[in-house]
């Protein structure tokens, strides 16, 4: 019984600490920023990048070849590309997709 409660315990842990780090991912943009944003990227007409054998996903470390533009929009840190036929937030410290813009 006790190598039961041990196991879940862990279990529990594990759990936990995947849903902690998710939450670390987790953009908050306020609405109106949300808006302006996207009007932003789509009105760039940005050419898209193609990334052989790279899945696309929120947490995807863009290469370095990959080039990073920045937002004019106050009080946004991240900067976007398109790779392709998402736009991409992405954190320049990292370069870690934050979010897929749809």
């Amino acid at each position: 019984m006790k190598k039961y409660l041990v196991s879940a315990a862990a279990g529990l842990v594990l759990v936990a600490g995947i849903g902690a780090s998710l939450a670390e991912n987790v953009v908050i943009l306020k609405p109106e920023q949300q808006t302006v944003v996207r009007e932003y990227i789509h009105k760039q007409k940005l050419a898209s990048v193609s990334l052989l054998g790279v899945e696309l996903n929120v947490g995807t470390a863009l290469p370095d070849t990959v080039e990073l533009h920045a937002i004019d929009v106050p009080d946004v840190k991240y900067k976007y590309t398109v790779v392709g036929d998402h736009a991409v937030l992405v954190d320049p410290d990292t370069r870690k997709v934050v979010q897929i813009i749809e």
